[in-house]
């Protein structure tokens, strides 16, 4: 099980406070790893404390990820805190729901730079870092979206798309560089950004009848995954990515 062990790395995780991203943050620390968490609020510290409970070190950076200019210093305070980041996962994001010929402008600018934007922004910078020390890991958060079309989420598929091509262009120029680029596509997680599907009596129904799992998709569910991307097991994988649906992509 060594191959799996994360002790002694440092992952920093974008919406890492709650959600998936909270689930993701216990998960690698679980493993071992401490964790820097980045939150647009600074109101739930509950998944730190959990960290630190656990005999990791956790640290939280507030920070707005759609302002660009605030990224370099998000990495600054990550290494700061910690010395080092070996491992980035890309996990912050929002969904905009509006169908496509009534989208907003602003809806779309939002999605984009926060769902991709900042997440080639960071991946440069981290990436940057691990090229200096001779490794690291960079997990990017995809979606069933990012091989499918979606209804009323224009902006959010187009920004799932893209973090997909991203995840292989980084892959492609890092994996000689030890530094393996992979992306996970989780299918319907019950989250936030999934209150209102669910909510929706009929469209929670089409969807649950067609995953194969029956159920709708926990933060624990991506534990698993995402310490093997962040970890020795996964050393000869790049730019793949790996769906965690409950099936659904086979039906």
């Amino acid at each position: 099980m060594s191959f799996f062990d994360l002790s002694g790395k440092v992952a920093l995780v974008t919406g890492g406070a709650v959600g998936l991203g909270g689930g993701i943050s216990l998960g690698l620390a679980q493993a071992g790893a401490d964790v820097v968490i980045v939150t647009s609020n600074d109101r739930n510290r509950e998944t730190q404390n959990q960290i630190e409970a656990m005999g990791c070190k956790a640290h939280t950076i507030v920070a707005n990820l759609m302002d660009e200019q605030a990224l370099p210093g998000v990495v600054e305070q990550a290494l700061q805190a910690m010395g080092k980041i070996d491992i980035l996962v890309n996990n912050a994001g929002i969904i905009r729901r509006t169908p496509a010929a009534d989208h907003a402008a602003q809806d779309w600018y939002d999605v984009l730079n926060l769902n991709l934007n900042s997440a080639f922004f960071l991946s440069q910078l981290v990436g940057r870092e691990m090229i200096k020390q001779g490794s690291g890991k960079i997990i990017n958060i995809a979606s069933m979206l990012s091989f499918q079309g979606g209804i009323n989420v224009p902006g959010y598929t187009a920004s799932k798309h893209a973090i997909a091509g991203v995840t292989k262009a980084l892959a492609n120029e890092w994996a000689s560089k030890n530094i393996q680029v992979n992306a996970i596509a989780p299918g319907y997680m019950a989250t936030d950004n999934t209150t209102a599907l669910r909510a929706d009596e009929e469209r929670s129904a089409q969807i649950l009848v067609r995953i194969p799992a029956a159920r709708w998709g926990t933060p624990e569910d991506m534990q698993g995954p995402v310490v093997f991307l962040a970890s020795k097991a996964s050393d000869y994988m790049s730019g793949h990515v790996l769906c965690v649906d409950g099936g659904w992509m086979t039906r």
